[in-house]
């Protein structure tokens, strides 16, 4: 059992099962039909065509599923963009794919998502809200969910970017595009705090725009959290930018050409600079 040193995250099951689905939707109309062209176009993600990106995902779900990695036909870890063993493991599916067609790493997601979307569904709560091992740390099974969703999530904007099919307005108004703000959200007191090491006493507020508008604080008090307010003060350092834009340099990646690119800054602005350039949480 799984003993986590802070409380468990509890989630709301139909909520967060809700979001993850609705992704898998996205992105099962997003890949269907695509030409094999299409398929090997460059991903923002370094060593990875589109088809990688959903090696990656079948992967994952094929994991949680039980199913054991297959064995690579090279030493992965050597490879350059090879980070961790979770990168590890994630490689060995990408090379196993490679030789399929685009169709049959389509059919391959279909199956595995199938399966995940049955089990999840049978889930009990307590089973739900259960400690479990989460890229995140020890959290609830229902928490690992929610990175799912942020997970696969960003990659469908992955394939997005490699295809030029950015999302819209209206693609971004849904509940995984929140849920994955939610996750990233999470995390802001690890980046201002640990990463950013924003001086005790800072108290700093992140304004989003665009669809996935939204604001978000930290305060700095002995340690950085994430804050629903700052009980009357203003920020010391203030940071705007598009919601999208956000999700994509918390996720490591470029920005999309198809959203306003600027990021403005208040206050302090040499550490909101700071913020942003430490905001890559994703290992």
């Amino acid at each position: 059992m799984t003993k986590p040193g802070r409380p468990l995250t509890e989630l709301d099951k139909s909520e967060v099962l809700g979001g993850l689905f609705a992704v898998w939707d996205s992105l099962d109309a997003l890949l269907d039909g695509l030409s094999e062209p299409d398929w090997r176009v460059t991903s923002p993600l370094p060593g990875w065509d589109v088809k990688a990106v959903v090696a990656h995902i079948v992967g994952t779900e094929s994991f949680l599923l039980g199913i054991a990695a297959p064995e690579p036909d090279v030493d992965v870890s050597a490879l350059g963009h090879v980070r961790n063993p979770i990168g590890v493991m994630n490689e060995c599916w990408v090379r196993h794919l490679s030789a399929e067609s685009g169709a049959g790493v389509l059919a391959r997601f279909r199956e595995v998502t199938g399966r995940r979307r049955k089990a999840l569904a049978g889930l009990s709560d307590d089973e739900w809200n259960a400690a479990t091992t989460t890229p995140s740390g020890p959290d609830s099974y229902g928490r690992f969910m929610r990175i799912r969703t942020f997970d696969c999530w960003m990659h469908e904007q992955d394939i997005r970017a490699a295809l030029q099919r950015p999302s819209s307005d209206g693609d971004l108004d849904g509940p995984a595009p929140r849920l994955a703000l939610d996750e990233i959200a999470a995390t802001m007191g690890f980046v201002v705090g640990k990463l950013a090491k924003a001086p005790d006493g800072s108290r700093v507020l992140f304004e989003l725009t665009g669809p996935l508008a939204r604001s978000m604080r930290v305060a700095v008090d002995g340690r950085a959290q994430v804050v629903d307010d700052f009980g009357g003060a203003e920020p010391t350092a203030t940071i705007r930018l598009d919601g999208l834009q956000f999700t994509r340099l918390a996720g490591g990646r470029p920005m999309s050409p198809a959203r306003d690119q600027d990021v403005e800054f208040g206050g302090d602005k040499d550490l909101a600079a700071h913020i942003v350039e430490r905001l890559n949480f994703v290992i």
